[in-house]
């Protein structure tokens, strides 16, 4: 490690790190996130001096912002899925529900995870493919019989309903 960069840098931690934490703390509230934010900024300082860049106050609270930029961005990402996760929670089961993931877990493991990959993950077959690491052609031949196998499954399990019923 080099003295003058080790230099450089604490003379900027001892500096900054006072006024960079207040600032998240006004900010951020929670002192666990606080300190990580803190210790983001530092580390990602700690790389700039590495570059040679002179690490004013300034330099270390644009770093600082655009950290808490971030964390706010991630925040609000966390915050929507929750609330997509908890909605899709709360939706009214759909009758069949059941019966297709029944017929889903009879499936081939291999016909199950590219049915899904596509269907439920919304995967084109060449991201499929790369995904497990087969072709894409390989992709869409699995796709073709796992549709079919699961049809069939279905089909089977409708009229095994009509006729006990």
């Amino acid at each position: 490690m080099e003295p003058a960069r080790q230099e450089h840098f604490l003379a900027a931690h001892s500096a900054c790190h006072d006024k960079v934490y207040r600032y998240f703390r006004r900010r951020a509230g929670d002192p666990s996130t606080v300190e990580d934010l803190c210790a983001e900024v530092f580390r990602i300082a700690w790389e700039k001096c590495r570059q040679d860049q002179e690490l004013s106050v300034l330099i270390v609270f644009g770093i600082a912002r655009n950290v808490l930029r971030n964390h706010n961005r991630s925040a609000v990402r966390s915050m929507n899925l929750a609330q997509q996760l908890e909605r899709q929670q709360t939706r009214e089961p759909v009758s069949d529900d059941g019966e297709v993931r029944d017929a889903l877990d009879r499936l081939r493991p291999e016909d199950r995870e590219v049915l899904l990959l596509t269907y439920w993950d919304g995967f084109t077959s060449a991201e499929v493919a790369e995904l497990l690491d087969v072709s894409a052609t390989a992709v869409r031949m699995r796709l073709h019989r796992a549709r079919r196998h699961l049809s069939q499954l279905l089909r089977a399990e409708r009229e095994t309903e009509d006729v006990q019923r």
